[in-house]
């Protein structure tokens, strides 16, 4: 069993490291995140090196599946079935959700005064749309002496590790991260989630917020 990004695969799989045909089984998690993060020629070359789809069973896992995933299963699949679970409730019970109607001017004063109310062993993600508004937001709160990290997409896995590390074991109480980051994050440590930007889709709010209340934790 390999689990692996697949320009890591292909990488390893050019070096012959193991070949690419023998592979009984492909599982393409986070099928829709894949086609917004760029992975889409990677994923045909791969799929393209694997045996007949005769002799293989390829699944795509995905909380959405947009129509380029679904054209991606019948190009490479042979009658391809499609499994829908439907979630018995859309967000966690035991979330609760607040909303706070402010102009963008107003975003960071509030945030300020809510996280200086929030100081008895918290730890908060704040959630933004970009990199870039992520490493400004971290920045000022830097300067009002929060222990804060970014997580976005670009960062090495290693500093990756180490931060959520530090996370979990309070150096850090904060993370300011972008939806593609936060798809690797899970820990029960998480205990307030903030939607700095509103993300563009429905289902990368209820991702988000589902950061917290892990496991029916409150």
């Amino acid at each position: 069993i390999i689990v692996a990004t697949p320009g890591r695969l292909i990488d390893y799989a050019k070096q012959n490291v193991f070949s690419l045909g023998h592979v009984e089984s492909l599982v393409i998690d986070e099928a829709d995140r894949m086609f917004d993060m760029g992975f889409i020629r990677d994923l045909r070359y791969i799929l393209r090196k694997l045996p007949p789809f005769e002799k293989r069973q390829t699944m795509l896992f995905s909380a959405t599946l947009s129509q380029r995933v679904m054209e991606l299963a019948y190009e490479f699949m042979n009658i391809a079935d499609k499994v829908r679970i439907e979630p018995e409730q859309v967000t966690a019970e035991r979330v609760e959700q607040i909303v706070y109607h402010v102009s963008r001017r107003e975003k960071f004063p509030l945030l300020l005064g809510l996280l200086k109310k929030e100081t008895e062993d918290v730890r908060v993600v704040v959630f933004v749309n970009t990199k870039r508004e992520g490493e400004h937001l971290a920045g000022r709160l830097l300067q009002n002496s929060f222990k804060v990290a970014v997580l976005s997409g670009d960062i090495p896995q290693k500093k990756r590790m180490r931060i959520l590390d530090d996370f979990k074991d309070g150096k850090l109480n904060f993370l300011v991260a972008t939806d593609v980051a936060s798809l690797g994050l899970h820990t029960d440590a998480v205990t307030h989630v903030v939607n700095y930007d509103l993300p563009q889709d429905a289902e990368d709010y209820v991702h988000r917020i589902g950061r917290t209340a892990r496991a029916g934790a409150g």
